[in-house]
């Protein structure tokens, strides 16, 4: 049988909690301050959390800077009990770090990124790559490939993109999501939207929301115009949510899946 080694490193928690040593370098900083600077983070992935987290060795992080929480969110983050709020500059970021209250994580503390729970620390970086949103899972995989397959694309029975050359974007834990040339989609029945998300794998998306009646949701397209070098061949081009449209490839017409998006509709995703 063969063994990924990567995998041997994964380790559970009596709590549910799993965790991982990683190798990469590991900066975050709010302003010009460096919180945290280390080359020996942990990747944590709590119970019922799709994407994982960073913790650090208390050696590694400015604890001069943390306070004792004024109002620790006690109870979250798996139980957690000791919780501290961040003073920079005069600025207090509340519970923006804390400690697990497991012994396989003692001496090590947490952070938020300020992009995902509008609290913590706003920027981080793996090496010299600033990374927005979470931390990359090591066990997550990204493609992006051109294809020759014929997607339709109907929003309550009208047809809103048809191609033979769309860019597939298979993702790990998602459904695959097709990438589609402007020319091939009826960008004139869509508006554009004041969303902007970020994300670790593909970069930062705009959005258009469907100009027609109905329930779908607010920011249904989108597009990355300068995507990670990683999935590269789905720059300018736009996808759809398949939770919530109808795709027809090569003729069959797929089930919309069940995602953490399907619960978003009709709202932003």
């Amino acid at each position: 049988m063969t063994t990924i080694p990567a995998a041997r490193d994964v380790r559970t928690t009596p709590e549910g909690i799993l965790w991982a040593p990683s190798e990469r370098w590991v900066r975050g900083r709010t302003g010009e301050t460096t919180v945290v600077d280390s080359r020996n983070p942990v990747l944590v992935w709590e119970p019922g959390v799709p994407v994982p987290l960073y913790a650090f060795p208390r050696g590694d992080v400015r604890e001069d800077l943390l306070r004792p929480a004024k109002n620790p969110r006690t109870g979250t983050h798996t139980g957690s009990r000791i919780f501290y709020d961040i003073e920079l500059d005069g600025v207090l970021l509340e519970n923006a770090a804390w400690t697990f209250p497991v012994d396989d994580l003692a001496g090590h503390i947490a952070f938020e990124w300020f992009r995902r729970a509008g609290r913590g620390l706003e920027h981080w970086y793996e090496e010299e790559d600033e990374i927005f949103i979470h931390p990359r899972d090591p066990y997550k995989r990204v493609d992006a490939i051109p294809s020759s397959r014929h997607v339709r694309i109907e929003i309550d029975g009208t047809l809103v993109a048809d191609t033979h050359r769309p860019v597939l974007l298979f993702e790990t834990g998602l459904p695959i999501r097709y990438y589609m040339p402007r020319e091939d989609v009826r960008l004139d029945l869509f508006q554009p939207s004041d969303l902007s998300t970020g994300c670790p794998y593909k970069g930062t998306a705009t959005y258009w929301a469907w100009r027609g009646d109905g329930d779908e949701p607010a920011d249904l397209v989108w597009s990355y115009p300068e995507p990670l070098p990683a999935v590269a061949p789905v720059k300018d081009l736009l996808a759809f949510y398949n939770e919530a449209v109808d795709i027809t490839v090569d003729g069959e017409r797929l089930d919309r899946p069940v995602t953490p998006f399907t619960s978003k509709r009709p709202g932003r995703a």
